[in-house]
């Protein structure tokens, strides 16, 4: 808190007024995070379906976690504490915006759950991993990133 106050100009009691400690400014980055990773995929998706609808949400993700590496991170292992929590709110947006994407792909409501974790992993580990800078050979990124929305789509399609 000492860091942020000094950051934005203020002496650290002055913080106090507005967040509740650093668990709360924890919790506000990353149901602001999850807000805008919401927005940016449910704008991609809009008007599309099937693969070019993974493909937007993929590529909008993806983007989102490059553009705010530190913001995204905040999101991992924050859990909400109730329905009305801002973190839950923002982190349903997200769901609902990836599955907008599985409708077309009609997956099984019982195996809905399995479906967004697959697609979770692979677009949060290619896109840390990107991050991270964590691709240092020769071959193109953005080719290897559609092999994942190519993979993703046919492993769907066969469910």
């Amino acid at each position: 808190m000492v860091l942020l106050a000094e950051r934005v100009g203020v002496r650290t009691p002055s913080l106090y007024k507005h967040v509740g400690g650093q668990d709360d400014l924890n919790r506000r980055i990353a149901a602001q995070a999850l807000g805008e990773a919401a927005d940016a995929v449910g704008g991609a998706v809009r008007g599309h379906a099937g693969r070019d609808a993974l493909a937007a949400a993929a590529r909008a993700f993806r983007a989102f976690v490059l553009a705010h590496p530190g913001r995204y991170a905040a999101t991992i292992g924050m859990e909400p504490s109730g329905p009305d929590d801002p973190l839950a709110v923002a982190g349903q947006r997200l769901l609902d915006a990836f599955m907008a994407v599985l409708r077309d792909y009609r997956i099984p409501e019982s195996d809905a759950d399995h479906a967004l974790r697959t697609l979770r992993s692979l677009c949060h580990g290619f896109a840390t991993l990107q991050a991270d800078n964590g691709f240092q050979w020769s071959s193109d990124i953005d080719e290897s990133f559609e092999w994942l929305i190519t993979f993703a789509d046919r492993g769907l399609r066969a469910m």
